[in-house]
């Protein structure tokens, strides 16, 4: 684990190069500037095939700002980002933001498409279904396959304004692997969700990162409740830099959680799940 200054992370012990096979993603001193204001300052990062990684921090950290240059949606004002092997600024990001899964929550689908769809609609890693590009029976099988393994098999025909949040964040799930992702980035996937839809949500993602053991996964939040049981590193971001890094169990700690927030917590783990909360008579 790092503190205090920008950080590299890697798994515990080993690189992911190491490992076997280059980085899923590689950040070196990467800061973005925005009207004269540092939104990222100093962040390096590097994430292998297999790790799932839980980036946290308040709101304003720069978490989303963050999530995007790994997404390969914005350039880095400073510094270099590698995704999937490709460096930002030397590739068309369209093409390859066609190799990753990103799901956000705010999908800005406005058309009453049925679920089955929507999850098409990942092949061409676009809003709605393009003219001309039929899938093949194996695309559509595939589909199928993902929306059933997303728990949704009985809502494949349901339109979209008529489904939970919950059902559209599985659904936006199944959409993001229909083009067989080394990446999965959620951002902060459970927003809107009550419990048991938060819950149907976690046990989806543990299902996935079953079925798919070389998936790299990025998720942000900042809900500790929110962590799947699966979640193996962390990263906490405080006002644009990283103020911590590594494996999970030493970095989501009562002290480091309560730095990372600005306000005295105390961080519990139970059966692989984490809570939070604030101490008693704490900034009154």
């Amino acid at each position: 684990m790092t503190a205090a200054g920008p950080a590299t992370l890697t798994a515990p012990g080993a690189s992911p190069t190491a490992a076997g096979g280059a980085p899923v993603l590689r950040a070196d001193s990467v800061a973005v500037v925005r009207e004269g204001r540092r939104i990222l300052d100093g962040v390096s990062l590097t994430v292998g095939a297999g790790e799932h990684w839980a980036l946290l921090g308040a709101n304003g950290a720069g978490k989303s700002t963050l999530l995007g240059l790994l997404g390969a949606l914005t350039h880095p004002t400073h510094g270099t980002v590698d995704v999937l092997g490709s460096r930002l600024g030397t590739v068309d990001l369209r093409e390859l933001r066609a190799h990753l899964g990103h799901v956000d929550p705010r999908h800005p689908l406005r058309s009453p498409l049925p679920v089955r769809e929507v999850v098409l609609t990942g092949l061409t890693n676009s809003v709605a279904r393009m003219p001309h590009r039929h899938p093949s029976p194996a695309q559509r099988a595939r589909a199928e396959a993902l929306i059933g393994a997303m728990g949704l098999a009985a809502r494949a025909d349901a339109r979209w304004p008529t489904l939970s949040q919950g059902e559209r964040g599985r659904a936006l799930i199944a959409r993001a692997l229909m083009p067989g992702p080394r990446l999965l980035l959620l951002d902060e996937p459970a927003t809107g969700l009550d419990l048991p839809g938060r819950e149907r949500l976690l046990d989806s993602l543990e299902a996935l990162r079953t079925a798919h053991p070389r998936l790299a996964t990025v998720l942000v939040t900042h809900h500790l409740e929110e962590l799947p049981v699966g979640t193996t590193h962390a990263v906490l971001l405080r006002e644009g830099r990283v103020l911590a890094s590594g494996a999970v169990r030493d970095v989501v700690t009562t002290e480091l959680i309560s730095a990372c927030f600005d306000h005295p917590v105390r961080v519990e783990r139970r059966e692989g799940r984490w809570s939070v909360r604030g101490l008693r008579g704490a900034g009154a």
